[in-house]
């Protein structure tokens, strides 16, 4: 194969979302830390799978604009450091290819590489030994090979082999995971993503059969955007939700050849949202048309149609946001100045917004915000500008994305954790400019020692200390130090920790699973035998976390 066009492409980014899919369960298990977020997979695969979606929906022949379609539904769909390092890679490969109607083994490799720089841009201190050495050695190997031969398939089958040696090899670059011997997760994902592209390339069935799971995801994300979007009623222009499947025939597949990419191709002209995927035995359908009789009519020539499901979408929408819904892009800017941050816990959350916060998004450690969530976060609050507060290291670069494509004056400071957001928030200026704000906010965030109590979720070992599946783990800034099976150990040992003669007050921040009577009795704690201090407590309600601490 010497060129490949926008169909092929889209097909191999089926498969790849696909792969990335059926394996984002082992991808989490490889998170070098043993708290419970375990997200790189999840991330990977809930980011991949927006791109899927959009391209589906913006499959063309020309390769250049189905590569933007890519890159748009990762940009918006990204969660987490490692989905947004995914959405960067093919930010830049798309931009690469922008003018392309099809790609050779050159322009093809050149793009991919082009989509290294570009993520290496986007993080502020890039780290070997993750998935950016992995796209960045499999990318260099691409374009090695490509110089000698020109097939595409050579080229991709030497840029899996490559990303491949390169994943074994970066625990040689990262410490910590020689340490708790693992390769890094993201690197795995991009390698899965990798190896459905050159499956899809070679016509090979990748190692499990292909099942319609993702199809799923993608539908689900499609009813999330379509029926709660920006729009009124009257503006649906396709007002039917139809899904369907068609089990092939042999006497009407022999009559009418089935071939995936046409049959895309012809149904995108009955509607919009179009999802199809498809294996030996059927093809599975999702598009939103006008006349569902028309797509049902055409499918049929292929086979018996079966599990048909049509909704009135208009009748979904005025049931959703009801009749005198005015849409959310008519929406006039109701506020100055904003604040839009992340938390875990309607706790948490309640303290945000009490002490300033405009919008608090539900997310954190297990479940990382897409820059599209933080996007309409911020839209629905209606300010002229905004100030983000991420409040945690993994959802920093969705943060940033949000910034960039939001529309107005926007800043992120970098909190990693809810103390450090509360202290930025109380640094807040409604009367100083943006950039001024982001400054004080940020050192006032600086100015914050954090602590965190979780629980381990399986046997390991980090910079000497031996972690046992379900002891309690303290962290102060982010570093572990102590696990133990008693609560009361782990928390005096952090706070001794974290407090020093200077400190002056110490928040505490409690979780579901704490009694008001057990956090009571650890900020008496803290009062008899840290006198020098003023305590605070608050019942944050978050998961997973017992304790959260701050101390100034």
């Amino acid at each position: 194969m010497n060129f490949f066009d926008g169909v092929k492409f889209a097909d191999m980014v089926r498969m790849g979302a696909h792969h990335l899919h059926l394996n984002a369960d082992y991808v989490d298990s490889l998170n070098v830390f043993p708290v419970p977020d375990g997200d790189t997979g999840t991330n990977m695969n809930l980011s991949m799978t927006s791109g899927a979606k959009e391209t589906e929906a913006n499959t063309s022949v020309h390769l250049g604009k189905t590569a933007q379609a890519l890159s748009k539904g990762l940009l918006m769909g990204a969660r987490g450091n490692s989905g947004v390092i995914l959405s960067q890679l093919f930010r830049g490969f798309g931009k690469a290819v922008e003018e392309e109607e099809q790609l050779d083994a050159v322009k093809f490799a050149n793009a991919l590489e082009y989509g290294v720089q570009t993520a290496y841009k986007a993080v502020m201190k890039p780290v070997e030994g993750t998935i950016l050495t992995v796209a960045k050695d499999a990318a260099n190997k691409g374009v090695e090979v490509a110089k000698s031969t020109t097939d595409i398939i050579k080229v991709m089958e030497a840029i899996v082999e490559e990303s491949k040696a390169s994943l074994k090899r970066t625990p040689d670059l990262l410490s910590v995971l020689k340490e708790v011997g693992v390769v890094d997760s993201g690197g795995q994902g991009l390698v899965y993503v990798y190896e459905g592209f050159l499956a899809c390339l070679k016509g090979e069935e990748l190692p499990e059969r292909m099942n319609m799971d993702l199809m799923e995801d993608l539908i689900n994300a499609e009813h999330h955007r379509g029926i709660q979007g920006f729009m009124s009623t009257e503006e649906i222009i396709y007002g039917y939700c139809t899904e369907f499947m068609v089990k092939f025939e042999d006497d009407k597949v022999k009559k009418h050849p089935f071939e995936e990419g046409g049959f895309r191709q012809d149904l995108s002209k009955f509607g919009d949202s179009l999802l199809v995927i498809s294996d030996e035995e059927i093809a599975k359908v999702h598009i939103h048309t006008e006349e569902p009789g028309d797509a049902l009519n055409y499918a049929q020539q292929y086979g018996s149609l079966i599990n048909i499901k049509i909704e009135n979408m208009r009748q979904q929408h005025i049931e959703l946001v009801g009749e005198g819904y005015v849409a959310n892009k008519t929406k006039t800017i109701t506020h100055p100045y904003a604040i839009v941050t992340v938390a875990m816990g309607t706790g948490v959350a309640e303290l945000l917004k009490s002490i300033g916060a405009s919008a608090v998004i539900e997310g954190g450690q297990t479940m990382n915000p897409s820059t599209e969530d933080i996007v309409k976060a911020i839209k629905d609050v209606g300010a002229e500008r905004v100030i983000i507060l991420p409040n945690n290291k993994n959802i920093i670069m969705a943060a940033k994305q949000a910034a960039e494509v939001i529309g107005i004056e926007a800043a992120v400071v970098e909190t990693k954790s809810v103390p450090e957001g509360l202290a930025a928030i109380l640094a807040f200026n409604p009367e100083a400019e943006v950039v001024d704000n982001e400054k004080a906010m940020s050192r006032a965030a600086a100015g914050v020692k954090t602590g965190q109590v979780t629980h381990s979720i399986r046997d390991t070992s980090i910079d000497g200390i031996d972690i046992k599946k379900d002891d309690f783990m303290g962290l102060a800034g982010g570093t572990i130090v102590i696990s133990n099976p008693s609560l009361d150990e782990v928390m005096k040992t952090l706070l001794a920790t974290l407090i020093d003669e200077d400190d002056e007050i110490v928040t505490i921040i409690y979780g579901e699973d704490v009694s008001e009577e057990d956090a009571t009795k650890i900020a008496d704690y803290v009062e008899s035998t840290y006198d020098h201090t003023e305590v605070e407590l608050y019942n944050g309600k978050q998961p997973l976390y017992p304790f959260i601490l701050s101390v100034e």
